[in-house]
């Protein structure tokens, strides 16, 4: 006689014990598995659009920044400064991580200005100028 095991979506609508504990057990492990997501802001101000993320203790030669028609792509690793015997807390992200944006128009590339300063990359895209459009008569 074998034993019936219930399936992932009966666990979580009868709110079973094992569901309860993969979600409070193995969502850490998950996390920490993956690569991080640093906070990032997108807004536009009267030159373009900015797009900032808070990437603390990184270096310049650990970013990269690519802007394929109207994908930005930040990617980069955090690194651990320094050895650890053991964590007593550990809430600080390291390891690599990438950023995605998807932006509303194309912008010239070498108008791109990228500042990294007190934690935060900053990243303004200009807006492109208007293009007149010339009207033919037939």
């Amino acid at each position: 006689m074998g034993v019936r095991r219930k399936a992932i979506w009966e666990e979580w609508g009868s709110g079973g014990t094992e569901i309860q504990h993969l979600l409070r057990e193995g969502w850490v492990v998950l996390r920490q598995s993956r690569a991080w997501e640093p906070p990032t802001d997108v807004y536009e101000n009267d030159e373009g659009l900015v797009v900032q993320i808070e990437i603390a203790g990184m270096r310049e030669e650990d970013l990269s920044i690519t802007l394929d028609e109207r994908l930005l792509v930040v990617e980069g690793i955090r690194r651990d400064p320094e050895p650890k015997r053991a964590y007593h807390q550990m809430e600080i992200r390291y390891g690599p991580f990438r950023t995605e944006v998807h932006l509303p128009w194309t912008t010239d590339p070498e108008q791109v200005e990228a500042i990294y300063e007190a934690g935060f990359l900053k990243i303004k895209l200009p807006r492109p100028p208007a293009r007149r459009v010339p009207v033919t008569q037939r």
